[in-house]
């Protein structure tokens, strides 16, 4: 290995450092995880223990960095995506070892291939889910059968219930600490130029407010809800059902436990679906 290269790559890790380090960098648009709201945003995610659901949390942050490097290169400052997943992680408190060790990782681009599938879940409903893998034949198979274990199938077409926008997830309380109610952000959201706002639970079940806008808007409508005195968390973008599927109970259930073997997958970054 030479040693232009050496200093090259010291450097680029004491960049990535500082921008890890400094909240208050500029951050863009792009890749993020998980949607759906009301009564199934409460029970479509199976409670397990907590230092379990963090170490899955952490490897599907992983993939998200992996994949954004491999679209977009292992620069945070020219890689919007990838900025957008780093502060997910330090929003989540993920060590920086391990977020570095995914920018690593993603640059081999011979290791993984993304893939997005369509099916039909429980009750007709329709299901996205986007894929990180080393062995396409292998994801396609498990997918599968756990799609067959619950009554769902890989379909074409679900992707047509869904559009693609920018979220900005914004705490419940504002800057000054006073909490902030969804008619109130509802209020806000118009202010912004966001199309529409949901409650939502995230996966250490607290309460998030979730801003829909288009994508050419996504930095537009961020900075606007932070002068208006909200805190945003982080921005992405994800499929937002346009279409939605009521549920019996008992589809709820299916449903739900169909989304947690999916998510336990090693090979599965994200799920998406039209559930109301």
């Amino acid at each position: 290995m030479s040693v232009g290269f050496i200093r090259v790559n010291v450097l680029f890790r004491q960049h990535l450092w500082k921008f890890l380090e400094h909240p208050s960098c500029t951050i863009h648009a792009s890749s993020a995880v998980l949607a759906g709201h009301n009564k199934w945003s409460k029970v479509k995610h199976v409670k397990g223990p907590k230092d379990m659901a963090r170490s899955r949390l952490f490897q599907k942050l992983s993939m998200l960095i992996r994949l954004a490097v491999r679209e977009g290169g292992p620069n945070p400052e020219m890689n919007s995506s990838l900025a957008n997943v780093i502060e997910q992680c330090r929003t989540k408190s993920m060590p920086k070892a391990s977020i570095e060790g995914a920018i690593a990782g993603g640059q081999d681009k011979s290791k993984s291939i993304y893939q997005l599938y369509e099916a039909r879940g429980p009750g007709g409903s329709s299901l996205l889910i986007e894929i990180l893998t080393d062995n396409t034949k292998r994801s396609l198979q498990e997918v599968r059968r756990l799609l067959s274990q619950y009554g769902a199938l890989l379909a074409d077409g679900a992707r047509h219930n869904f559009e693609k926008k920018g979220v900005i997830v914004v705490g419940t309380k504002d800057q000054a600490g006073n909490p902030v109610s969804l008619e109130q952000a509802l209020e806000l959201a118009i202010e912004a130029g966001a199309e529409d706002v949901h409650e939502e639970e995230d996966e250490e079940e607290k309460t998030i407010l979730k801003f829909i806008c288009s994508m050419p808007t996504l930095r537009q409508v961020r900075e606007k809800l932070d002068a208006l005195g909200l805190c945003s968390h982080s921005v992405s973008l994800e499929f937002i059902p346009t279409i939605t599927t009521q549920l019996s109970d008992e589809e709820m259930d299916r449903a739900s436990q169909l989304l947690q073997a999916l998510g336990d997958n090693e090979d599965v970054i994200r799920i998406y679906d039209n559930i109301a």
